[in-house]
């Protein structure tokens, strides 16, 4: 007995020093920032810090309706479904009263279906006419929304696209409460954001929103509000000699010229 007492230690002592002896595993620099895609004030002109150089786009809002979109007619005018406009309205948990007078708005749509059922609204980027995809930068964490509710049963989800083309749904939330709140969705693990070869960092795409209405729910006429889209995301790069060859933007304008 006390002969494989010995034994049991030294099989412990044996395995304390190969843990001892494992390598430590390398972790990549971070450098986390908050960045405001759109602030829904309804300005077409959009700027941030992707970690390498400031970046600049121009987009507004457009949307589009499942086939059994509601449209009326009311004086010979007629009106169809969905619509959108911006209001003088805010999330006063995140910009309280506003006493010092900023202008602040939000991105209101309002739908109508002529039937309930899995019905739904896309609400995307939209620039020179055409549907456009943000770019984010960096590596990102999660997306968050501020989102007004009227205790409608409606899901929201998001839709982004990776370096290798495909798109990726992401569940933002369900929109069953009253007023504002702050819907967040984390970015999972299995999207892919990084190669192994330059350029390193495969960019994500920001593509849409799309608002479900669930089957047994009102869908005569509803309104829902958006601010302040954004993002947490790591920007941290690394800069060698020749980093500019690796920048893929740069590098489209290269060769395109």
């Amino acid at each position: 007995m006390k002969h494989s007492g010995i034994k049991a230690l030294g099989f412990v002592g044996l395995t304390f020093v190969a843990v001892l002896a494992l390598p430590a595993q390398e972790t990549r620099p971070t450098a986390l920032n908050t960045i405001v895609l759109d602030s829904f004030n309804g300005d077409a002109a959009k700027e941030w810090h992707d970690g390498r150089q400031v970046r600049s786009y121009n987009f507004t809002w457009g949307l589009q309706a499942s086939p059994l979109a509601s449209k009326s007619t009311e004086n010979g005018t007629e009106t169809a479904f969905p619509r959108s406009t911006y209001v003088d309205a805010w999330p006063r948990a995140l910009f309280g009263d506003n006493r010092n007078g900023d202008q602040l708005r939000s991105f209101g749509v309002n739908g109508r279906f002529d039937r309930q059922g899995h019905n739904w609204v896309d609400i995307y980027p939209v620039s020179d006419g055409k549907p456009f995809e943000i770019p984010m930068p960096g590596r990102v964490r999660n997306i968050d929304l501020w989102v007004w509710g009227s205790n409608l049963k409606y899901d929201l989800e998001l839709y982004v696209r990776d370096s290798g083309g495909i798109v990726h749904r992401i569940r933002l939330g369900n929109i069953n409460y009253s007023g504002w709140r702050n819907l967040t969705a984390n970015i999972p693990n299995t999207i892919r954001q990084d190669n192994r070869v330059l350029p390193a960092h495969a960019q994500l795409h920001f593509v849409k929103f799309r608002l479900w209405t669930q089957p047994n729910e009102r869908v005569d006429n509803f309104f829902v509000y958006f601010n302040r889209l954004q993002i947490l995301t790591d920007v941290f790069e690394d800069f060698f000699d020749g980093d500019e060859l690796a920048d893929p933007d740069l590098l489209t304008g290269f060769w395109n010229d």
